[in-house]
């Protein structure tokens, strides 16, 4: 049977010369002490420097609340769990034993950090250039579709603009749940059109964020609704 975390490494591009970086990285706080949340901390920042880095080579005509609307768009848990989707890092969690039974290995938190964990394991191991590069080779396809430039507008102020323009009143927000600890805090939030009796919920890490998510699941059901 292959090493997960060999093939891991084969799909990151990257082999590591201290391999017990890669294993905290994927090592969830339920598992043991010597679990993922600094380098996740860290590869916050990476990443995020990496991504401006991007955004400015390949956006060179837009401005500075365009580059950090994309830059946000781009952050956002949802992306960063396809990322990690798209790298297999299920197969690769180590969890404790609850919260595997609870599918943990699935959840999009665990695996959005767990990504931001790796980056940050990445640049450790060997440095801004390499950790940049992996960013880079996984971010450039997604900028390329051009799926992203619509983010520079975010979803809440596209949301209104769509619904004024239909003489609507704008959305209503709501906190519906509010989860874990204070300094770790995930955002339940609830977004109604009541004109429309629409709703949708959003998750996030600030209300914010979760905000937005909601915002833009009931801006895509009313799109579709419209074609």
């Amino acid at each position: 049977m292959s090493d997960p975390l060999d093939a891991l490494q084969r799909r990151l591009g990257h082999r590591f010369a201290n391999p017990a970086l890669l294993r905290s990285a994927l090592t969830h706080r339920s598992f043991g002490a010597d679990h993922n949340e600094r380098l996740e901390f860290l590869g916050d920042a990476v990443l995020g420097l990496a991504i401006s880095s991007l955004l400015y080579e390949r956006m060179g005509r837009s401005d500075e609340g365009d580059l950090s609307r994309v830059r946000a768009h781009l952050v956002r848990q949802d992306s960063l769990h396809r990322m990690a989707l798209m790298l297999e890092l299920p197969g690769c969690m180590r969890l404790g034993e609850g919260e595997a039974r609870s599918g943990g290995a699935q959840r999009p938190s665990i695996l959005a950090d767990a990504f931001e964990a790796v980056v940050g394991a990445i640049y450790l191991d060997a440095g801004f250039e390499r950790a940049c590069a992996l960013v880079h080779r996984l971010f450039e396809p997604v900028l390329a579709r051009g799926d992203v430039q619509g983010a520079a507008k975010d979803a809440k102020t596209e949301l209104q603009e769509w619904l004024q323009a239909r003489r609507l009143p704008v959305p209503a927000y709501a906190i519906v749940e509010t989860r874990g600890q204070a300094h770790r805090q995930e955002f339940v939030v609830r977004c109604t059109v009541a004109a429309l009796q629409v709703e949708r919920v959003g998750e996030g890490a600030s209300r914010r964020a979760a905000e937005q998510v909601a915002a833009q699941a009931v801006l895509a059901h009313l799109k579709s609704l419209a074609t």
